[in-house]
Protein backbone atom coordinates (compact mmCIF):
# COMPACT_ATOMS: atom_id res chain seq x y z
CA UNK A 1 0.00 0.00 0.00
CA UNK A 2 1.49 3.30 -0.79
CA UNK A 3 2.64 5.46 2.70
CA UNK A 4 1.05 8.08 1.76
CA UNK A 5 -2.43 6.97 1.64
CA UNK A 6 -1.31 4.56 4.95
CA UNK A 7 -0.70 8.43 6.46
CA UNK A 8 -4.03 9.58 5.16
CA UNK A 9 -5.74 6.90 6.57
CA UNK A 10 -3.75 6.97 9.81
CA UNK A 11 -5.06 10.47 10.28
CA UNK A 12 -8.73 10.01 9.10
CA UNK A 13 -8.48 7.43 11.70
CA UNK A 14 -7.31 9.73 14.70
CA UNK A 15 -9.30 12.36 14.14
CA UNK A 16 -12.41 9.77 14.28
CA UNK A 17 -11.14 8.45 17.40
CA UNK A 18 -10.93 12.18 18.84
CA UNK A 19 -14.52 12.85 18.53
CA UNK A 20 -14.39 15.57 15.72
CA UNK A 21 -16.23 14.08 13.13
CA UNK A 22 -18.76 16.41 11.18
CA UNK A 23 -19.61 18.56 14.49
CA UNK A 24 -23.11 18.69 12.82
CA UNK A 25 -23.66 15.19 13.71
CA UNK A 26 -22.31 15.31 17.28
CA UNK A 27 -24.61 18.35 18.42
CA UNK A 28 -27.39 17.25 20.96
CA UNK A 29 -31.41 17.59 20.11
CA UNK A 30 -32.54 21.08 20.86
CA UNK A 31 -35.90 21.96 20.30
CA UNK A 32 -37.41 25.60 20.55
CA UNK A 33 -40.69 27.32 19.68
CA UNK A 34 -41.24 30.28 17.67
CA UNK A 35 -44.20 32.61 17.76
CA UNK A 36 -45.97 34.00 15.25
CA UNK A 37 -47.51 37.54 15.03
CA UNK A 38 -50.31 35.42 11.74
CA UNK A 39 -53.32 33.40 12.23
CA UNK A 40 -52.50 29.72 11.04
CA UNK A 41 -55.26 30.14 7.76
CA UNK A 42 -52.76 32.76 6.30
CA UNK A 43 -50.21 30.11 4.70
CA UNK A 44 -47.82 32.28 2.97
CA UNK A 45 -47.16 34.40 5.88
CA UNK A 46 -47.47 31.83 9.08
CA UNK A 47 -46.20 29.53 6.26
CA UNK A 48 -42.89 30.97 6.19
CA UNK A 49 -42.60 30.04 9.96
CA UNK A 50 -42.95 26.43 8.57
CA UNK A 51 -41.02 26.60 6.09
CA UNK A 52 -38.22 27.73 8.12
CA UNK A 53 -38.62 25.20 10.51
CA UNK A 54 -38.68 22.44 7.77
CA UNK A 55 -35.53 23.55 6.56
CA UNK A 56 -34.07 24.01 9.99
CA UNK A 57 -35.04 20.02 10.82
CA UNK A 58 -33.80 18.86 7.39
CA UNK A 59 -30.34 20.97 7.64
CA UNK A 60 -30.12 19.54 10.87
CA UNK A 61 -30.48 15.93 10.21
CA UNK A 62 -34.03 16.29 12.86
CA UNK A 63 -31.78 17.41 16.06
CA UNK A 64 -32.90 20.89 15.62
CA UNK A 65 -36.26 20.58 16.28
CA UNK A 66 -38.30 24.46 15.96
CA UNK A 67 -42.22 24.05 16.34
CA UNK A 68 -44.14 26.98 15.21
CA UNK A 69 -47.22 28.60 17.12
CA UNK A 70 -50.17 31.19 15.51
CA UNK A 71 -50.34 33.95 17.03
CA UNK A 72 -52.76 34.35 20.36
CA UNK A 73 -51.04 30.31 20.87
CA UNK A 74 -48.40 31.32 23.07
CA UNK A 75 -48.92 35.33 23.01
CA UNK A 76 -50.37 37.75 20.74
CA UNK A 77 -49.52 39.22 17.83
CA UNK A 78 -48.29 42.32 19.11
CA UNK A 79 -46.36 41.02 21.48
CA UNK A 80 -43.77 39.13 20.36
CA UNK A 81 -40.78 41.68 20.81
CA UNK A 82 -41.44 41.76 24.33
CA UNK A 83 -42.00 37.50 24.52
CA UNK A 84 -38.11 37.35 22.69
CA UNK A 85 -36.68 39.95 24.06
CA UNK A 86 -37.18 38.44 28.18
CA UNK A 87 -37.30 34.84 26.76
CA UNK A 88 -40.65 33.65 27.09
CA UNK A 89 -39.63 31.96 23.49
CA UNK A 90 -36.56 31.31 21.91
CA UNK A 91 -37.72 32.79 18.44
CA UNK A 92 -40.29 35.02 16.01
CA UNK A 93 -41.63 35.85 12.92
CA UNK A 94 -43.19 39.16 12.44
CA UNK A 95 -43.66 42.17 10.86
CA UNK A 96 -41.37 44.41 12.62
CA UNK A 97 -43.41 47.81 11.74
CA UNK A 98 -46.23 46.74 14.73
CA UNK A 99 -43.76 48.07 17.42
CA UNK A 100 -43.27 51.31 15.69
CA UNK A 101 -45.68 52.41 19.27
CA UNK A 102 -42.37 51.44 20.73
CA UNK A 103 -39.67 53.15 18.71
CA UNK A 104 -41.09 54.26 15.00
CA UNK A 105 -37.31 53.01 14.03
CA UNK A 106 -38.21 49.30 14.80
CA UNK A 107 -40.38 50.28 10.77
CA UNK A 108 -37.34 50.46 9.47
CA UNK A 109 -37.42 47.08 9.41
CA UNK A 110 -40.18 46.26 7.40
CA UNK A 111 -41.67 49.50 5.59
CA UNK A 112 -42.34 52.95 5.75
CA UNK A 113 -44.13 54.79 3.21
CA UNK A 114 -42.54 55.52 -0.10
CA UNK A 115 -39.54 53.31 1.15
CA UNK A 116 -37.54 50.60 -0.27
CA UNK A 117 -39.23 48.03 -2.62
CA UNK A 118 -38.36 44.33 -2.11
CA UNK A 119 -35.38 44.15 -4.25
CA UNK A 120 -33.70 47.23 -2.99
CA UNK A 121 -34.66 46.28 0.83
CA UNK A 122 -33.00 43.21 0.19
CA UNK A 123 -29.92 44.71 -0.94
CA UNK A 124 -29.39 47.16 1.15
CA UNK A 125 -29.61 44.62 4.01
CA UNK A 126 -27.33 42.11 2.77
CA UNK A 127 -25.15 44.34 0.98
CA UNK A 128 -25.50 47.93 2.28
CA UNK A 129 -25.53 48.51 6.25
CA UNK A 130 -28.95 47.82 7.09
CA UNK A 131 -28.50 44.93 8.77
CA UNK A 132 -25.42 45.78 10.50
CA UNK A 133 -27.43 48.90 11.57
CA UNK A 134 -30.32 47.13 12.54
CA UNK A 135 -28.66 44.50 14.43
CA UNK A 136 -27.37 47.50 16.58
CA UNK A 137 -30.62 48.42 16.94
CA UNK A 138 -32.17 45.14 18.14
CA UNK A 139 -29.29 44.37 20.38
CA UNK A 140 -30.71 46.77 23.27
CA UNK A 141 -33.48 44.81 23.96
CA UNK A 142 -31.65 41.53 23.22
CA UNK A 143 -32.76 40.24 20.04
CA UNK A 144 -30.54 39.26 16.75
CA UNK A 145 -33.01 39.85 13.47
CA UNK A 146 -32.88 38.01 9.85
CA UNK A 147 -34.82 39.08 7.20
CA UNK A 148 -37.43 35.98 6.16
CA UNK A 149 -39.83 36.95 3.94
CA UNK A 150 -40.72 40.31 1.71
CA UNK A 151 -44.30 40.89 0.40
CA UNK A 152 -43.66 42.79 -2.64
CA UNK A 153 -45.94 45.93 -2.98
CA UNK A 154 -48.89 45.59 -0.90
CA UNK A 155 -52.38 46.62 -2.13
CA UNK A 156 -54.08 49.94 -0.78
CA UNK A 157 -56.92 48.28 0.83
CA UNK A 158 -60.74 47.79 0.90
CA UNK A 159 -63.11 50.56 1.40
CA UNK A 160 -66.85 50.13 1.29
CA UNK A 161 -66.78 53.40 -0.84
CA UNK A 162 -64.81 55.06 -3.54
CA UNK A 163 -61.70 57.23 -2.85
CA UNK A 164 -61.99 59.92 -5.12
CA UNK A 165 -59.77 62.57 -3.58
CA UNK A 166 -57.93 63.28 -0.54
CA UNK A 167 -60.97 64.94 0.87
CA UNK A 168 -62.41 61.78 0.92
CA UNK A 169 -60.16 60.37 3.67
CA UNK A 170 -61.10 62.55 5.96
CA UNK A 171 -62.31 60.82 9.26
CA UNK A 172 -61.91 57.43 7.75
CA UNK A 173 -61.45 55.22 10.06
CA UNK A 174 -58.38 52.68 8.48
CA UNK A 175 -56.79 49.52 9.53
CA UNK A 176 -53.22 50.16 8.21
CA UNK A 177 -50.30 48.50 9.41
CA UNK A 178 -47.36 50.40 11.78
CA UNK A 179 -45.79 52.88 10.82
CA UNK A 180 -48.44 54.50 7.67
CA UNK A 181 -50.29 55.82 10.24
CA UNK A 182 -48.59 58.37 11.46
CA UNK A 183 -48.84 59.53 7.65
CA UNK A 184 -51.78 59.26 6.82
CA UNK A 185 -53.53 60.57 10.31
CA UNK A 186 -51.78 64.01 8.53
CA UNK A 187 -54.24 63.37 5.57
CA UNK A 188 -56.81 63.23 7.64
CA UNK A 189 -57.75 59.38 8.44
CA UNK A 190 -58.32 57.66 12.08
CA UNK A 191 -55.51 54.72 11.47
CA UNK A 192 -56.15 51.79 13.72
CA UNK A 193 -53.58 48.91 14.04
CA UNK A 194 -55.04 45.67 14.17
CA UNK A 195 -54.17 42.28 13.94
CA UNK A 196 -54.47 40.75 11.17
CA UNK A 197 -56.84 37.57 12.17
CA UNK A 198 -59.56 40.29 13.85
CA UNK A 199 -59.79 42.44 10.66
CA UNK A 200 -62.86 40.60 8.82
CA UNK A 201 -64.67 41.07 12.37
CA UNK A 202 -63.68 45.34 12.77
CA UNK A 203 -64.69 45.37 9.53
CA UNK A 204 -67.96 44.24 9.42
CA UNK A 205 -69.09 45.62 12.49
CA UNK A 206 -68.33 48.68 11.70
CA UNK A 207 -65.68 49.82 14.10
CA UNK A 208 -63.65 50.53 10.85
CA UNK A 209 -64.59 52.04 7.84
CA UNK A 210 -61.84 50.57 5.62
CA UNK A 211 -58.71 48.48 5.70
CA UNK A 212 -55.46 46.64 4.06
CA UNK A 213 -53.77 43.37 4.46
CA UNK A 214 -51.61 42.30 2.57
CA UNK A 215 -52.88 41.61 -1.87
CA UNK A 216 -54.99 39.45 -3.97
CA UNK A 217 -54.08 36.04 -2.33
CA UNK A 218 -54.03 36.34 1.53
CA UNK A 219 -57.14 39.08 1.09
CA UNK A 220 -59.25 36.42 -0.61
CA UNK A 221 -58.76 33.95 2.08
CA UNK A 222 -59.93 37.03 4.79
CA UNK A 223 -62.54 37.60 2.84
CA UNK A 224 -62.80 41.31 2.71
CA UNK A 225 -64.21 41.85 -0.41
CA UNK A 226 -67.78 41.00 0.86
CA UNK A 227 -67.91 43.44 3.32
CA UNK A 228 -66.26 46.50 1.64
CA UNK A 229 -66.06 45.64 -2.20
CA UNK A 230 -63.71 48.87 -3.15
CA UNK A 231 -60.36 48.02 -3.87
CA UNK A 232 -57.42 49.80 -4.20
CA UNK A 233 -53.75 49.77 -5.45
CA UNK A 234 -50.64 50.42 -4.70
CA UNK A 235 -50.30 50.42 -1.00
CA UNK A 236 -47.98 53.05 -0.95
CA UNK A 237 -47.02 52.89 2.44
CA UNK A 238 -45.63 49.38 1.81
CA UNK A 239 -43.62 49.29 -1.22
CA UNK A 240 -41.33 46.07 -0.09
CA UNK A 241 -42.40 44.96 3.27
CA UNK A 242 -39.99 42.50 4.82
CA UNK A 243 -40.64 40.17 7.55
CA UNK A 244 -38.41 39.43 10.66
CA UNK A 245 -37.38 36.32 12.57
CA UNK A 246 -36.23 37.61 15.90
CA UNK A 247 -33.78 35.12 18.00
CA UNK A 248 -33.17 35.92 21.88
CA UNK A 249 -29.57 37.04 21.60
CA UNK A 250 -28.65 34.77 24.52
CA UNK A 251 -30.38 32.22 23.09
CA UNK A 252 -28.65 33.01 19.60
CA UNK A 253 -24.99 33.15 21.38
CA UNK A 254 -25.35 29.44 23.11
CA UNK A 255 -25.90 27.89 19.54
CA UNK A 256 -23.14 25.80 18.35
CA UNK A 257 -21.79 27.38 15.35
CA UNK A 258 -23.44 24.55 12.79
CA UNK A 259 -26.86 25.44 14.50
CA UNK A 260 -26.15 29.41 14.01
CA UNK A 261 -25.09 28.67 10.57
CA UNK A 262 -28.40 26.42 9.79
CA UNK A 263 -30.44 29.70 11.21
CA UNK A 264 -28.86 31.84 8.48
CA UNK A 265 -29.37 29.05 5.91
CA UNK A 266 -33.18 28.77 6.45
CA UNK A 267 -33.87 32.20 6.92
CA UNK A 268 -32.56 33.26 3.94
CA UNK A 269 -34.75 30.46 1.92
CA UNK A 270 -37.91 31.52 3.87
CA UNK A 271 -37.20 34.52 2.96
CA UNK A 272 -36.90 34.27 -1.00
CA UNK A 273 -40.00 31.52 -0.75
CA UNK A 274 -42.10 33.89 0.73
CA UNK A 275 -42.07 36.64 -2.15
CA UNK A 276 -42.00 33.65 -5.01
CA UNK A 277 -45.46 32.67 -3.37
CA UNK A 278 -46.85 35.74 -3.84
CA UNK A 279 -45.50 36.76 -7.19
CA UNK A 280 -47.20 33.48 -8.56
CA UNK A 281 -50.49 33.58 -6.31
CA UNK A 282 -51.83 37.50 -5.99
CA UNK A 283 -52.86 37.38 -10.14
CA UNK A 284 -54.95 34.38 -9.88
CA UNK A 285 -56.43 35.27 -6.47
CA UNK A 286 -57.45 38.92 -7.98
CA UNK A 287 -58.98 37.50 -11.20
CA UNK A 288 -60.87 35.43 -8.56
CA UNK A 289 -61.67 38.51 -6.38
CA UNK A 290 -62.63 40.72 -9.69
CA UNK A 291 -64.80 37.70 -10.23
CA UNK A 292 -66.83 37.64 -6.81
CA UNK A 293 -67.99 41.56 -6.68
CA UNK A 294 -64.52 43.23 -6.23
CA UNK A 295 -64.15 46.67 -7.65
CA UNK A 296 -60.65 47.55 -8.66
CA UNK A 297 -59.15 51.21 -8.60
CA UNK A 298 -55.96 53.09 -8.01
CA UNK A 299 -55.95 55.62 -6.03
CA UNK A 300 -55.48 59.27 -7.99
CA UNK A 301 -52.33 60.82 -8.39
CA UNK A 302 -53.42 63.90 -5.96
CA UNK A 303 -54.08 61.31 -2.89
CA UNK A 304 -50.32 59.53 -3.66
CA UNK A 305 -48.71 63.30 -3.84
CA UNK A 306 -49.98 64.21 -0.68
CA UNK A 307 -49.12 61.00 1.11
CA UNK A 308 -45.68 61.78 -0.40
CA UNK A 309 -45.25 65.53 1.08
CA UNK A 310 -46.82 64.49 4.68
CA UNK A 311 -43.98 61.38 4.65
CA UNK A 312 -41.09 63.84 3.86
CA UNK A 313 -42.92 65.96 6.72
CA UNK A 314 -42.82 62.81 9.00
CA UNK A 315 -39.33 62.07 8.32
CA UNK A 316 -37.97 65.22 8.70
CA UNK A 317 -39.74 65.50 12.07
CA UNK A 318 -38.18 62.09 13.30
CA UNK A 319 -35.19 62.97 12.20
CA UNK A 320 -34.76 66.21 14.55
CA UNK A 321 -36.33 63.94 17.89
CA UNK A 322 -35.44 60.71 17.25
CA UNK A 323 -31.79 59.98 17.15
CA UNK A 324 -31.93 56.03 16.66
CA UNK A 325 -33.71 56.85 13.56
CA UNK A 326 -31.97 59.69 12.13
CA UNK A 327 -29.24 57.02 12.16
CA UNK A 328 -30.78 54.47 10.18
CA UNK A 329 -33.01 56.26 7.89
CA UNK A 330 -30.42 58.62 7.07
CA UNK A 331 -28.29 55.54 5.85
CA UNK A 332 -31.66 54.24 4.28
CA UNK A 333 -32.70 57.46 2.28
CA UNK A 334 -29.13 57.80 0.60
CA UNK A 335 -29.54 53.89 -0.35
CA UNK A 336 -32.82 54.82 -1.92
CA UNK A 337 -31.58 57.54 -3.97
CA UNK A 338 -28.76 55.31 -5.55
CA UNK A 339 -31.50 52.75 -5.85
CA UNK A 340 -33.92 53.96 -7.29
CA UNK A 341 -31.71 56.48 -9.83
CA UNK A 342 -30.04 52.77 -10.59
CA UNK A 343 -33.66 51.30 -11.56
CA UNK A 344 -34.42 54.41 -13.23
CA UNK A 345 -31.72 53.06 -16.01
CA UNK A 346 -33.02 49.53 -16.62
CA UNK A 347 -35.46 47.72 -14.67
CA UNK A 348 -38.29 50.72 -14.93
CA UNK A 349 -37.89 51.06 -18.45
CA UNK A 350 -38.38 47.64 -19.13
CA UNK A 351 -41.23 46.93 -16.71
CA UNK A 352 -43.12 49.98 -18.14
CA UNK A 353 -42.74 48.91 -21.70
CA UNK A 354 -43.70 44.98 -20.52
CA UNK A 355 -46.44 46.02 -18.93
CA UNK A 356 -48.26 48.08 -21.77
CA UNK A 357 -47.96 44.84 -24.11
CA UNK A 358 -50.31 42.11 -25.03
CA UNK A 359 -49.53 38.51 -25.37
Amino acid sequence: MDRRSIIKKAGLASVLAAGMAPAVHAQSTMRWRLASSFPKSLDTLFGTAEVFAKKVGELSGGKFTITTHAAGELMPAFGVLDGVSNATVEMAHTAPYYFFGKDPTYALDCAVPFGLNSRQMTAWMFEGNGLKLLREHYAKVGIVNFPMGNTGTQMGGWFRKEINSVADLKGLKFRCGGFAGKVLERLGVVPSNIPGGEIYQALEKGTIDAAEWVGPYDDLKLGFHKVAPQYYAPGFWEVGPQLSLYINQKAFDALPNEYKAIVEAASAFAHVDMQAKYDARNMPALKTLLSQGAKLHTFNKDIIAAAFKASNEVYTEMNDTNPAWKKIFSDYAAFRKESNLWFSVAEGPMDEFMQRQKF
